[in-house]
């Protein structure tokens, strides 16, 4: 007996040992599956026309920190691809500035500059190529690190190595100087990359290592206004003040552009660390947010929580894929939080657009919202992964509403923008409102969505009588009734919901209105003049930059947008069959353009341009028409050709993360062609599994089987075991929690979404 035991101790002790190494494998492959960051490359869409930011920020954080560099041109064709503040082909960096704008077609913010120097003092940004002739300093991407919640970077000229984190409001730099010489640290309030210009910048040396001041400017956001509190780690030795008559005396300066240099000695210590917290409110406020964000000096504390907060928000959604699909799908999602950002305080407090300070106001304000772009496929995103946000956002816009007297089109920074066309925050709050967000005044949303609808302005008063706006006008006159026929459909659903039958019956009919538009002689959108005919000569190719009927398109691509009502559209074509003859010439038309044309109009297939938003539901159309399998295979076309894992991987502007939206959507199987309505039309998933993980621990479960390059078509779908034969799947499923299974296979099914009942509908 003795034996026997002692013969089994190495067996036993074998199983043993294979079993905590088993154990190991499984809470390292677990370890693994939880580090979503690892899959992000932020250098996506940072060279060519993706304007995205690159730095350091946390999700919908109000402080993106990052590197600002030199644009190379300053015309609009070329130094605008540096909107953000950021290209990857520049080899040189100015500093590193606190706000930034990501994807956008126009550039503003990059706020309160910081850059780490040493050697003679130099106040002015260095010139093009010119790095002995101003501050700043060449670099190269193999000295430079880019992951969400972090960035590094070494300045060959200071011989620096800088590290960036932020929390929500703070931005927190640390700084190793290798040169001791003169060590300092220049900040420059004037800054702001060309695209606005300082008003009023003011500067305060209020004790050995706090200085506090503000930056307001005008630019885009014709009155922005930054407070800030800047806490460095050792004391200064000596400080030299700055403004546009020169050197300052004393401990403060005020004027249009204000600079400071702050003599640090790293001659012991090599180590700077600076934290600067922002405000739009008080520099008070400034700095109360680094004492509530960041209390303390431990920088690798914060990149952990910075690191843990991606990934909390990255893991919304936990994908099987292959190794690039996997990055640019994490990247996307990445890009989809980085805005709409807090606009508040720690404590609350915030500037309205109004520009008076609200304390107290019981919700998060945020701002950023490129609304025009966002409305199709960012907001219902959000709905699913972030409900918790959306009834603070919607309570930011009826803020605004009160505080203008209309809802935002593009709020940026507690400015009015109006950029873009339509009242497209209406969409927003009617898909909320439809799938049951009631978190705010809805009586005041209500009335806040029919003004904008009511208002006599931009054409507006034309379609209150049913009737077109005269392309003799006013510009873009159809892309303008086109986008509020959009948002008239989404009031009508509104108005129902609420038993207001009169204008469910009006809006209903305004909805339509885009019909006024459509010429049956050539099966196109075009504009029509006063005296009712249309306008001649037309050119459906034709797409001068807000110089026609369009916007940012012309009459191939805008004969499209009707998601509202795509049966209507149907109708008018004539029938399926010649709606998908049309269709299928969309994208086999020729793809040059008019030499004007705007530099939106980009990732063409034919007439089709992914790189602009109004384009994205189009593939998705097919569906309607009952051959889902054309927007399989055009959805798997667009995602190889246009999303890569390169830094030129976005054909278009991210804009504010629009762009992604669609790959989130699209790579999971679906997307939301009607952006109130709650249906998502299959297209073709580019993962074999994804899991979504919902409020009140749900799952729903998405699992593409037997999906490979060549198997794209969706032969069957079951949803939770039972058989599924609707070619759409509605948000209500979805948020429930369950499974979604869709049997992948190389050849279009000749049964799957063809029967009309089976197809999706514009209205439940």
């Amino acid at each position: 007996m003795i034996n026997s035991r002692k013969g089994n101790v190495p067996l036993f002790a074998a199983a043993l040992i294979l079993f905590i190494v088993s154990c190991q494998s499984v809470q390292q492959a677990s370890n693994d599956q939880q580090n979503f960051v690892q899959y992000v490359n932020p250098y996506i869409g940072t060279e060519g026309h993706g304007h995205v930011f690159l730095g350091a920020n946390v999700p919908f954080g109000a402080v993106q920190l990052g590197p600002s560099n030199i644009m190379q041109t300053w015309d609009r064709f070329n130094g605008w691809d540096w909107c953000s503040g950021y290209n990857y082909i520049s080899k040189e960096i100015l500093g590193f500035t606190h706000t930034h704008l990501s994807g956008t077609g126009i550039g503003d913010l990059n706020d309160i500059l910081v850059c780490p120097a040493n050697g003679v003092l130099q106040t002015n940004p260095m010139p093009f190529n010119k790095t002995d002739s101003g501050y700043g300093s060449f670099y190269t991407h193999d000295k430079e690190v880019a992951k969400p919640g972090y960035y590094k970077v070494y300045l060959d000229k200071y011989k620096v190595q800088a590290e960036l984190t932020t929390s929500e409001r703070v931005g927190f730099h640390q700084y190793k100087y290798e040169k001791s010489d003169s060590a300092h640290l220049l900040v420059d309030l004037a800054f702001g990359m060309g695209w606005d210009a300082p008003a009023a910048t003011y500067i305060k040396k209020v004790n050995d290592t706090l200085f506090t001041g503000y930056r307001f400017s005008t630019g885009w956001a014709v009155d922005q206004r930054v407070y800030f509190a800047l806490v460095l780690s050792k004391p200064v030795t000596s400080i030299k003040l700055f403004n546009e008559t020169g050197m300052q005396k004393g401990d403060t300066a005020k004027g249009k552009k204000v600079k400071a240099a702050l003599y640090v000695d790293v001659s012991k210590d090599s180590v700077v660390k600076v934290k600067v917290g922002l405000s739009p409110v008080s520099a008070e406020n400034a700095l109360a947010n680094i004492s509530a964000e960041i209390p303390h000096w431990d920088f690798n504390k914060t990149v952990t929580e910075a690191t843990g907060k991606w990934n909390t928000a990255l893991g919304k959604i936990a994908i099987d894929a292959d190794a690039d699909t996997r990055t640019v799908f994490y990247t996307s999602l990445y890009h989809t939080m980085m805005f709409p950002s807090l606009f508040n305080d720690h404590n609350g407090d915030y500037l309205g657009t109004d520009k008076k300070v609200y304390t107290a106001p019981g919700f998060n304000n945020y701002t950023i919202f490129s609304l025009w772009d966002t409305y199709r496929g960012i907001h219902p995103l959000m709905t699913i992964i972030e409900p918790s946000r959306v009834n603070d956002f919607i309570k930011s816009f009826l803020a605004i509403y009160k505080q203008q007297g209309k809802l935002p089109v593009w709020p940026l920074q507690g400015n009015e923008t109006n950029c873009m066309i339509g009242y497209p925050a209406v969409p927003i709050i009617a898909d909320a409102y439809l799938k049951g967000f009631r978190d705010y005044d809805t009586a005041l949303a209500y009335e806040a969505v029919k003004q904008s609808a009511m208002r006599d302005t931009d054409g507006v008063q034309f379609i209150q009588h049913i009737k077109y706006i005269p392309a003799d006008s006013i510009p873009e006159s159809v892309a303008k009734a086109m986008e509020y026929a959009i948002s008239d459909w989404c009031i009508a659903q509104m108005a129902k919901a609420m038993n207001k039958k009169d204008d469910y019956d009006y809006f209903s009919k305004r909805a339509k209105a885009y019909a006024n538009y459509f010429d049956a002689s050539t099966k196109h959108m075009r504009g029509r003049m006063s005296n009712g005919g249309w306008r001649t000569p037309f050119n459906p190719f034709n797409a001068v930059h807000r110089e026609n009927d369009y916007c940012e398109g012309n009459g191939w691509q805008y004969t499209w947008l009707v998601p509202q009502d795509v049966e209507g559209l149907i109708s008018l074509m004539g029938g399926d069959k010649p709606f998908l003859q049309k269709l299928d010439s969309l994208f086999t038309v020729p793809s040059a353009l008019d030499a004007k044309t705007s530099p939106d109009i980009s990732g063409m297939i034919g007439q089709y341009a992914q790189g602009n938003e109004p384009n994205h539901h189009i593939p998705y159309l097919y569906a309607y028409a009952g051959e889902q399998w054309k927007t399989a295979s055009l959805v798997r076309k667009v995602a190889d050709t246009f999303f890569t894992n390169k830094p030129n991987g976005l054909c278009g502007n991210e804009d504010a993360g629009e762009m992604s939206a669609w790959y989130v959507f699209s790579a999971m199987g679906f997307y939301p062609v009607n952006p109130a309505n709650g249906a998502f039309v299959f297209g073709s998933p580019l993962i074999k599994k994804a899991t979504i993980n919902l409020p009140g621990n749900k799952q729903f479960t998405i699992t593409a089987n037997n999906q490979s390059k060549q198997n794209k078509y969706i032969q069957k779908v079951e949803l939770n075991g039972q058989p599924y034969t609707r070619s759409y799947i509605r948000y209500e499923d979805i948020m429930k929690g369950g499974e979604l299974v869709l049997y992948m296979g190389e050849k279009p099914s000749a049964v799957f979404g063809v029967k009309p009942e089976d197809r999706p509908k514009s209205s439940k």
